[in-house]
């Protein structure tokens, strides 16, 4: 038995003295000064005596006092929340959250660079984290207040310091894929006797199948790094290459199939996936399993099906990041705690139908959801798939440029 006094000794009449026993071995008492050291205390006196098991619930850690106004400000993706994610942080908390969402990294990295966005949390793509991070247009993480960082998956963390090394700004909010999504029956239908492609990705970057899956209807996301990086994988090209030759023949073979393209959407897609006015999209694999559960409900017949091709498809971490002028950074981090809460991040995942990173949510989430492996994928599909790496700003400058003239088709 190890028993620890500490006396602290404050400059006053009065001295307050603090005893702890633990059940320890001779060789731990070091363990014990530590503990005299971590309450503040300026003596401390260790004793060994021998004994049986006296047990002592160890001090709760001290929160720092929230002296900020009751409010939060939110920007996040589209239809990427729970029901009552909100409602309840608000319950709890008693802290008022303004929730604006945004539909492409170009926009929120835009707001971060003017400053002064008045956001306390934003959510990128982790990719685009990048340049924040190194101009430092964000906050550092104070991780004693984020107990419940020890719920995450360890190898999405790792996949993240590639971006942000030692987790120090960044927190995953949920995974996804860039993918293809199809309406099975009517693609069919609209292909003829021309047979699926062995490589779906076939399906969108050949004239050969796009002009007959217009006449069913194509969708791209409105994302210039997931379109150019995608098409130059397909090209057999450096996915994150700034060679202009790469990209210029990137954009060549995009405008080859542009004139068969009907929308550009971020998030439109999902319920014209769901009820038929789309047969092929180019997008997120969350979405995709939101049209699918659509579908089924509205029993329209429409049988949706992510496709997961062999090689090129983008693995992206969206992640929570406190912009450096929050005006409201502790409300912040009691934010990502509470999203961190394995039932909260399952509540958001299964409303969503997207793969969280938070693993101790898993006994939560739908079996549907977990069986999906085109949402919960093996470590051998996650290998062939093409890691969300940073982007220079040069190249995203000249991939915003080639997108707009793509859209446009001039």
């Amino acid at each position: 038995m190890v028993t620890v006094v500490c006396g602290w000794q404050p400059g006053s009449a009065q001295s307050v003295q603090v005893s702890i026993e633990l059940e320890l071995n001779v060789k731990h008492h070091f363990l014990a000064v530590s503990i005299c050291t971590a309450v503040l205390v300026f003596t401390c006196n260790v004793s060994l005596a021998d004994g049986d098991r006296v047990s002592t619930a160890e001090p709760a850690r001290a929160q720092p006092k929230n002296d900020e106004e009751k409010i939060l400000n939110v920007y996040n993706w589209s239809n990427y929340i729970g029901d009552d994610t909100i409602r309840n942080f608000e319950k709890e908390t008693g802290i008022k959250v303004n929730y604006d969402i945004f539909d492409s990294n170009e926009i929120l990295i835009a707001k971060l660079k003017a400053g002064k966005s008045g956001y306390d949390i934003v959510v990128p793509s982790a990719p685009f984290a990048a340049m924040p991070i190194k101009a430092n247009l964000f906050r550092k993480l104070d991780k004693t207040r984020l107990a419940n960082l020890t719920n995450l998956d360890p190898s999405v963390e790792l996949k993240l310091e590639k971006i942000d090394p030692g987790n120090n700004y960044l927190v995953p909010w949920m995974i996804s894929l860039t993918t293809i999504a199809i309406n099975a029956k009517q693609l069919k239908k609209a292909l003829g006797d021309l047979p699926m492609p062995a490589n779906p990705w076939d399906l969108v970057f050949t004239e050969k199948y796009m002009s007959k899956a217009n006449s069913c209807g194509v969708s791209f996301v409105d994302s210039p790094a997931d379109i150019f990086m995608i098409a130059k994988s397909y090209l057999g090209k450096e996915p994150y290459s700034t060679n202009p030759a790469d990209m210029l023949q990137a954009e060549k073979m995009l405008m080859k199939i542009r004139p068969y393209i009907t929308l550009f959407s971020s998030d439109g897609y999902t319920a014209d996936l769901a009820n038929g006015a789309l047969c092929v999209v180019l997008g997120w694999s969350g979405d995709f399993s939101v049209a699918k559960i659509q579908a089924r409900a509205e029993k329209n017949g429409n049988e949706i099906v992510t496709l997961i091709p062999a090689k090129g498809v983008n693995f992206v971490v969206d992640a929570m990041a406190i912009p450096a002028d929050a005006p409201h950074p502790d409300n912040a981090l009691l934010w990502i705690n509470y999203i961190l809460r394995p039932d909260v991040a399952a509540g958001i995942s299964n409303k969503i139908n997207s793969s969280s990173p938070n693993l101790a949510a898993r006994k939560y989430i739908r079996k549907d959801l977990l069986d999906d492996t085109s949402l919960f994928l093996s470590e051998d599909a996650i290998s062939n798939m093409t890691p969300s790496l940073p982007s220079s700003q040069e190249l995203m400058r000249v991939q915003t440029r080639a997108f707009t003239r793509f859209k446009s088709g001039n």
